[in-house]
């Protein structure tokens, strides 16, 4: 019952992560990769001795090629995007990284995409996450369908959606400052990332809303009378335990992921890593308490319907 009992106060410091993630989006909104605007990337290895970044990044810069991102790729490697290069650009850009000869570079990969490409796909990244929200919101209806007090069964569905749109914010508003301080751009793992959020994070919810739908079916046969926030405080017990220790196993994998994992996967656990915690806190403190304010406006509608239809 300690969350239901403090559940203003953990309302009032999930309104506070909110805003910071929104205002960090914002403010120093993280770019968009080649994948979604149109670009080339270019992948080369270097034999020996990899020169330091910043000379690399001053000698290709002296083309006049527009803004580069100059990154670091594993020990020897160096990837570097672009805007869309003809192959005489890709030619000198692959002298430039040479130093003059000073270095023996190999092209690893060379990957070109236009702009028309990448407006298709950011279209489509935003179409995945609208129809896996939107399923989200069905199911859960369907699911819950023999439930219509205090909270019809869609009002479970919406609620749970609301939460994950907070759990996306959330992690988007980490990346934002993450990439504020690494160069680190939005790509197609990103998007992955968030996807995988949405279906892990309304997994503990559903769970916490199931044992919900247990104890008002227990109580309804019994003829048992439980007030409402007791029932919500009793199934958030229960599966407290259950939640922390799930979500603490994932976010030491996706850890050890981010520290010892390749520099190509290591911005796709730091996203799912800080989504997890959010979405593991989110559906302890925020998911199954805020049924309570709703289920008591409801109920008051009710009673002033009632009370209307007597006079």
């Amino acid at each position: 019952m300690f969350v239901v009992r403090n559940r203003r106060f953990f309302f009032i410091l999930t309104g506070i992560l909110l805003v910071a993630s929104i205002v960090a989006i914002l403010v120093i909104p993280p770019r968009l990769s080649i994948e979604f605007t149109g670009g080339s990337l270019l992948e080369v290895s270097y034999e020996g001795d990899r020169p330091e970044v910043g000379l690399i990044h001053d000698e290709v810069e002296l083309l006049g090629l527009g803004e580069l991102s100059v990154r670091e790729s594993g020990e020897q490697n160096v990837t570097i995007r672009s805007r869309t290069l003809a192959p005489e650009e890709r030619t000198e850009l692959l002298s430039a990284l040479s130093l003059g000869g000073t270095a023996s570079v190999t092209e690893l990969r060379f990957n070109s995409i236009g702009p028309s490409l990448g407006n298709e796909l950011a279209i489509k990244a935003l179409y995945a996450i609208m129809a896996v929200s939107l399923a989200i919101v069905l199911y859960i209806a369907w699911a819950f369908r023999g439930l219509s007090r205090p909270v019809p069964s869609w009002g479970y569905g919406l609620i749970a959606v609301l939460m994950l749109a907070i759990d996306i914010i959330v992690p988007t508003g980490f990346f934002a400052v993450y990439a504020f301080f690494t160069g680190a751009q939005i790509d197609s793992l990103f998007v992955i990332a968030l996807l995988a959020l949405l279906g892990y994070c309304v997994n503990d919810v559903i769970v916490i809303f199931d044992r919900i739908r247990e104890h008002l079916k227990n109580n309804e046969r019994d003829e048992i009378e439980e007030a409402f926030d007791v029932t919500i405080g009793k199934s958030i017990d229960e599966t407290m335990g259950r939640s922390i220790n799930t979500g603490l196993t994932v976010v030491l994998a996706l850890l050890a992921l981010a520290v010892i994992g390749s520099e190509a996967t290591r911005n796709f656990a730091l996203v799912m890593m800080v989504g997890v915690a959010a979405g593991t806190f989110s559906s302890i403190t925020r998911s199954a308490p805020l049924l309570i304010p709703i289920a008591e406006h409801l109920e008051k509608k009710r009673a002033l319907k009632e009370a209307n239809e007597k006079e």
